[in-house]
């Protein structure tokens, strides 16, 4: 994971954004994060 500021924030996979806080402006919902990570 790579640091930024103002909050957001980016989930990347073996090179691919899976999660990306700024372009859903939203919070990732409860096990969202580890769903996307063993199914990408």
């Amino acid at each position: 994971m790579l640091p930024s500021d103002g909050g957001v924030y980016e989930i990347i996979k073996d090179g691919s954004l899976i999660f990306s806080k700024k372009k859903l402006d939203r919070f990732p919902d409860d096990g969202e994060i580890v769903n996307l990570i063993e199914n990408n």
